[in-house]
């Protein structure tokens, strides 16, 4: 058993995981027609097209639409793309993710908590209407997408599948994919990911994985770090015996462990700690909790000699649960009004 065995158990355990959490998570599919400004554009039967109908004069008829649901985030990354069909008169496409509240009519990235790479200057917005120096410009034919790096925090900008840069995830929250078209003519087709993307995003998910992996395998970790966070774990909450098999398990080949003090006790008789935290843990979740104070008194004094202690405290408040539990209404609210009160003195 060594460190190379875990995190070979770690890479496939977590591979699995993601595929799990990838399933459960509902993705974006098609546009949203009710959040959207749809005076200034009009959307394709199917909802995945849009093509901008208003005269683009003003910084607030701007056509944008969000996607029917948010990026999902229980994985490494997420990513779509949008299709430049016609950048109409002044190219003013947009591309970027916005939160709940966006106040549609205006471009992403230009109001508060939303960011837009710009199609007419290449510039990317980041909740502000001065834009930052960010990629190429991108006009009609170019294919331009979006993503989240949930592992790095960033968000990632491709055009024709070639990754353009990263900038910082400012924005907490739900984020939805949004496109937008600011000028006449203009008509853009989005990708959800039910067709193929122009940037290959499964190669850079494995290639952002690959990176994360790395980092981990680097990190130095003391010749049996691990095997004590398990054993102190083990130990903590009394599962003896777990850890007495555990214990039997490493013993040729780990060193010895020290356990240091834990709530000022200091650990010297491992069974004798296991075995009282155990019988603690039996009457806790029996709801004894009498019996388990007078214990704590009997076998670890110093943790209860103040009657306002916060362990105190949480017995009795767990000791009010139980009587609640069983339906004693009357003796709960005297407990309570009686020593629940006089801890918080």
């Amino acid at each position: 058993m060594n460190s190379s065995h875990f995190i070979h158990k770690f890479r496939h355990s977590s591979n699995r995981e993601d595929m799990a959490n990838e399933e459960e998570e509902e993705s974006p599919t098609e546009l949203n027609t009710i959040n959207s400004s749809g005076g200034f554009l009009i959307v394709s039967p199917d909802k995945v097209s849009l093509k901008y109908t208003g005269a683009g004069q003003h910084g607030h008829d701007v056509g944008v639409v969000q996607a029917n649901k948010p990026a999902p985030f229980k994985r490494h990354a997420y990513y779509f793309e949008m299709y430049v069909k016609d950048a109409g008169v002044k190219g003013r496409v947009a591309i970027g993710f916005t939160t709940d509240n966006f106040k549609t009519g205006r471009h992403p990235g230009w109001e508060l908590n939303t960011c837009g790479y710009h199609g007419e200057d290449g510039l990317i917005y980041l909740g502000k209407r001065q834009g930052e120096a960010f990629g190429p410009a991108y006009t009609t034919g170019d294919t331009v997408g979006a993503g989240i790096n949930y592992d790095s925090q960033e968000f990632f900008f491709t055009v024709n599948g070639t990754l353009v840069g990263t900038v910082s995830k400012y924005i907490k929250g739900p984020l939805f994919p949004t496109v937008a078209v600011h000028s006449q003519n203009e008509e853009v087709t989005v990708n959800f990911g039910l067709e193929k993307f122009a940037f290959d995003f499964k190669g850079y998910e494995v290639s952002e994985r690959n990176k994360q992996q790395i980092a981990i395998e680097k990190t130095s970790i003391p010749p049996n770090m691990n095997y004590r966070l398990v054993k102190n774990y083990l130990l903590h909450f009394g599962y003896e015996e777990t850890f007495q098999a555990f214990n039997l398990a490493t013993k040729s080949t780990v060193p010895p462990i020290y356990f240091a003090q834990e709530d000022g006790v200091e650990v010297q008789d491992t069974a004798y700690a296991l075995n009282e935290r155990k019988i603690l843990r039996q009457l806790i979740g029996k709801g004894e909790i009498d019996a388990a104070l007078a214990k704590l008194r009997d076998c670890y004094p110093q943790l209860v000699q103040d009657d306002k202690s916060e362990v105190c405290f949480l017995l009795r408040c767990q000791k009010f649960i139980e009587l609640v539990r069983i339906g004693a209404l009357e003796v709960a609210v005297k407990y309570g009004r009686v020593e629940l009160a006089s801890s918080l003195v």
